[in-house]
């Protein structure tokens, strides 16, 4: 028998060394994970690249049935919407299942879209398949991807999701033209059914995204990074975090600015007496701005000078200047620079905003989180286009569409500066109690 007083520097003692152990694990944050993030790269291009670049076959669609252009489009209304709605399905599965599983199946559901599609049957028949089926497999392939990455990454989990969501603007760039020559070579029918076999390859870019707890045994990977195996299906408890109702709000009001650009910079350039090939080089100038947004912001936030909420406040509210500016410019030159500045800036959004909720609801929840994320912003991504479209209906105007984009994304700012004051108190309220529960060893770990 001890006594009390031995018992209870025993356990102190016995709570210390957990703390540090606990304190030492972590994800492997390397090694296997590049090849992870090679993965993903290849898997974000082969969704959300793919995805921007289908409107290049809808003048030939709208041709072959016979129908008007706002008919046509609603294929990619579609596919935009259930991406975001499938999003708490894929997030449920891959807690329920793996993400390697769920990617599999993701990229089967996407090749099967396009190899259906490429039939022709009609319009209809698109909004089934390249529409709702499509859009199901694109968020089953892209949540999951998310997900390993920031499983496997911890130090470098902003440089490494950086890296990997810099396959969307990398292929957007090689897709253009490559499209235009299946569509030239093969007419959008043929283009699908090639599509299609090219995104068989998530399967494979699945496959080799090893989970984690494949590797509990390697005393080289901590065991500790792996998801807890039994836990709830999906974490609807998430909700009532105030932090992540704070940033829910956010992704509304930044989804319903953020998607108005890019339907409105073209008309826009044209309506000041742009040349038709001049905009279709902004363009081209915006996506490769876009990609050096993304990585440089993924090395700054790497470098921890700021926090990933404090660092996306300020590039969020800088966004919304600058489109607030847009407008202003008249010649081809000035409207090049804000439309650089633009691509840049949501390069750097893009980079941080979906590692910042694992700041919010920790690692173990991020699955459910990045969900019901995704599933809210959709409301803000079906209102804002509407509603700019409507408004320069209304002025005849195509700055009209700029401005309301830009006192949406300012507006957004206001509800993640929030987030990050209170993410703040949170963690300083956790570091409080546990200096009190576990005192430091310059105490003597005595209990006094």
């Amino acid at each position: 028998m001890c006594s009390v007083s031995a018992c209870v520097e025993d356990s102190v003692v016995g709570e210390r060394n957990v703390s540090v152990r606990m304190r030492t694990r972590g994800p492997p944050d390397g090694g296997y994970g590049w090849v992870v993030v090679m993965s993903a790269f290849f898997v974000m291009g082969l969704t959300a690249a793919l995805n921007k670049n289908t409107g290049l076959f809808f003048l030939d669609i709208q041709s072959h049935f016979g129908v008007l252009t706002s008919t046509t489009t609603w294929v990619t209304s579609t596919t935009i919407g259930m991406f975001h709605l499938a999003a708490p399905v894929a997030s449920a599965l891959t807690v329920q299942f793996s993400q390697r599983a769920v990617i599999i199946v993701g990229g089967l559901l996407s090749a099967s879209s396009m190899v259906l599609a490429s039939l022709g049957f009609s319009l209809p028949w698109l909004y089934v398949t390249m529409g709702i089926l499509q859009g199901i497999g694109i968020s089953f392939a892209w949540l999951p991807t998310n997900s390993m990455v920031s499983h496997y990454f911890a130090r470098w989990r902003p440089i490494a999701f950086a890296i990997a969501s810099s396959g969307e603007c990398f292929f957007a760039i090689i897709f253009s033209p490559f499209f235009h020559w299946l569509l030239e070579a093969y007419s959008w029918q043929g283009a699908f059914l090639i599509i299609g076999g090219l995104q068989l390859n998530m399967c494979v870019c699945g496959a080799v995204m090893r989970p984690l707890e494949e590797a509990k045994e390697n005393p080289h990977v901590d065991a500790a990074a792996v998801p807890p195996k039994r836990k709830p299906i999906f974490q609807l408890s998430l909700m009532r975090k105030p932090e992540l109702l704070l940033y829910i709000l956010f992704a509304i009001f930044a989804a319903a600015g953020i998607f108005i650009p890019p339907l409105f910079l073209v008309p826009f350039a044209k309506s000041v007496g742009m040349e038709s090939y001049w905009p279709s080089s902004i363009l081209s100038t915006m996506a490769l701005a876009d990609l050096a947004g993304r990585l440089l912001c993924g090395w700054i936030a790497n470098m921890r000078l700021l926090r990933n909420l404090q660092l996306l406040t300020a590039v969020v509210a800088l966004l919304g200047v600058v489109l607030l500016l847009l407008p202003v410019s008249h010649d081809y030159w000035a409207i090049l620079v804000f439309a650089s500045l633009y691509g840049f800036l949501f390069g750097c959004v893009m980079a941080i905003h979906i590692i910042s909720i694992v700041d919010i609801v920790t690692l173990e929840g991020f699955d459910s989180g990045l969900g019901l994320f995704m599933l809210f912003r959709s409301i803000g991504g079906f209102i804002g286009p509407p509603a700019a479209g409507w408004l320069v209906d209304q002025t005849d105007d195509y700055s009209s569409a700029f401005y309301l984009s830009g006192v949406c994304i300012i507006s957004s700012t206001v509800f993640v500066a929030l987030v990050d004051r209170l993410v703040q108190r949170r963690n300083s309220v956790g570091a409080k109690v546990h200096r009190e529960v576990i005192p430091d060893d310059s105490e003597g770990g005595g209990v006094k």
